[in-house]
């Protein structure tokens, strides 16, 4: 890594951050240290910049695809991606673009299901798709994550017979998994493809942390496992968490169901059309951003790995196989279902709160540690001295 880049990830000013209006530091009191919403601290790519800029710079009017979503470039970018990285041969016509993952999943289920279908999910997730699904009034049907000593696994065969009633209509796929971090496998993945088959479920696949797999692993898109799998399965992804864009609000969803992608273009404008900027992020994002890319992974994985070395004693932490989030079991520290709450009160430390994640998630946190290593040193600090005054 050169000096440059070394600056970029390691020479972070907290006082700096501090004075960012977006909600990952507004949010905390000026005397707590902020590791909860997913969103680096880093700054965004040199391509992005650059592609913002010239957007202020040149030309904030209609867009050329203006009217004319088959013209719309992204669908395009994310098909050439999927088969430049993946292998997956797909048709760029069976691309739409939303606003962020959370409008792609709304759409999907408002065509796709009706309210009073199950949705199953992988427990503990992600909070806004629990929200999504409970507030359109579809039934939340957990598939509980447990560790074991290969990692985070669910029962297939416990999932098998629980689909068997037939209430389920959708499987919403975390892969890779938040806030786990698991990376399933490609048996795995075959596995489920298979209960969606036997089961005639819509599978919608969020991806999103695709681009921030560790190695040795590897991420295979579901819908590429194969032709069959792909015509049930919509892929939502986008760019904005590998490249730390969030605010650009632009995602992706390749809609391999056919009754799906019809039932979406009805009526024309209900789901708008991406904006400028969130298109020219995500483009320069894709194809000229991977440089930068590479050189934030390691970042992310010395990270995690200084997460291992320094969480306080009694905490349970697996090193994630993907993203920048660290999924903490403080259930042994006898702090009950809310550690949250102790390490914001006597840490000065904002995490997440594993119970907004669903069943299993009590007696859990979650921490972001895509940030430099000073700051990630002195949150780790801080929740090292709380937890040795219990």
């Amino acid at each position: 890594m050169t000096g440059e880049d070394q600056a970029m990830f390691d020479d972070l000013d907290v006082h700096a951050l501090t004075r960012r209006p977006g909600v990952k530091w507004s949010r905390a009191e000026p005397d707590v240290l902020p590791a909860w919403i997913a969103e680096m601290d880093f700054p965004p790519a040199p391509a992005v910049r650059e592609a913002l800029l010239r957007c202020v710079d040149e030309d904030l009017g209609y867009p050329s695809w203006d009217g004319r979503p088959t013209q719309i470039p992204l669908r395009t970018a994310f098909a050439e991606r999927m088969r430049e990285r993946y292998g997956w041969v797909l048709d760029p016509g069976h691309v739409r673009e939303f606003t962020d993952i959370n409008q792609g999943l709304q759409a999907v289920l408002r065509v796709a299901t009706g309210p009073g279908d199950g949705v199953a999910v992988h427990t503990p997730t992600y909070p806004p798709f629990l929200e999504t699904v409970t507030s359109m009034e579809r039934r939340v049907h957990p598939v509980p994550y447990t560790l074991h000593n290969e990692g985070w696994v669910f029962d297939s065969e416990r999932l098998d017979r629980e689909l068997a009633d037939g209430g389920c209509r959708v499987l919403l796929l975390v892969n890779p998994h938040n806030p786990t971090g698991r990376v399933l496998r490609r048996e795995e993945l075959e596995t489920l493809a298979e209960l969606a088959l036997r089961h005639d479920l819509l599978v919608v696949s969020d991806e999103i942390h695709s681009d921030l797999v560790h190695d040795p692993h590897r991420h295979i898109p579901f819908a590429s496992l194969s032709p069959e799998v792909a015509a049930r399965t919509v892929t939502l992804t986008s760019a904005t968490k590998a490249f730390n864009v969030p605010g650009v609000r632009c995602a992706v969803a390749h809609v391999g169901a056919a009754e799906v992608r019809a039932a979406l273009s009805r009526p024309t404008h209900l789901y708008g059309e991406p904006n400028t900027f969130g298109v020219a992020a995500t483009l320069a994002a894709w194809r000229d951003g991977d440089s930068w890319l590479s050189r934030l992974r390691p970042v992310l994985a010395r990270n995690a790995a200084l997460v291992r070395e320094e969480v306080p004693d009694g905490i349970g932490y697996r090193v994630p196989e993907a993203s920048f989030l660290a999924w903490l079991d403080c259930r042994a520290l006898g702090l009950g279902t809310d550690p949250y709450t102790f390490f914001l009160e006597k840490a000065r430390v904002l995490l997440n709160d594993g119970r907004a994640f669903g069943p299993g998630g009590e007696g859990f946190v979650r921490l972001n540690f895509g940030t430099s290593p000073a700051i990630l040193r002195d949150i780790l600090s801080r929740m090292r001295e709380a937890h040795a005054g219990i």
